[in-house]
């Protein structure tokens, strides 16, 4: 798992979501559900690049990534991203690696 620091980082995995699915956790260090979504995360097992952007240490990227995909932001929130767009998305308690696993066998062939 990689963290997203910059929008020039964010702007590099959009363009690589062309060629390939990423997986994206926006994490917020102060909430509780935030915690849950991050073990759930880090628990998934796939081959897939996983990413993750802490909101409160890189908020321009947090706002990028709802600018540029138009999903509203929440925290946590787990995102598939192909072809510079947001397919499926979770957010809070809903982020469990067993529907975070059927989302990716479902969205991504």
């Amino acid at each position: 798992m990689q963290r997203i620091k910059t929008t020039e980082d964010w702007g590099n995995i959009l363009q690589q979501s062309g060629e390939q699915p990423i997986l994206l956790l926006k994490f917020s260090m102060t909430c509780i559900s935030s915690i849950a979504a991050l073990k759930e995360f880090k628990a998934i097992d796939t081959h897939l690049s996983k990413y993750l952007v802490i909101v409160q240490m890189e908020r321009d990227v947090s706002n990028t990534i709802e600018k540029d995909l138009g999903v509203k932001h929440e925290s946590p929130q787990f995102l598939i991203l192909l072809n510079g767009k947001g397919i499926w998305q979770a957010t809070h308690y809903k982020i469990k690696r067993t529907l975070l696993t059927d989302a990716i066998k479902t969205y991504v062939k």
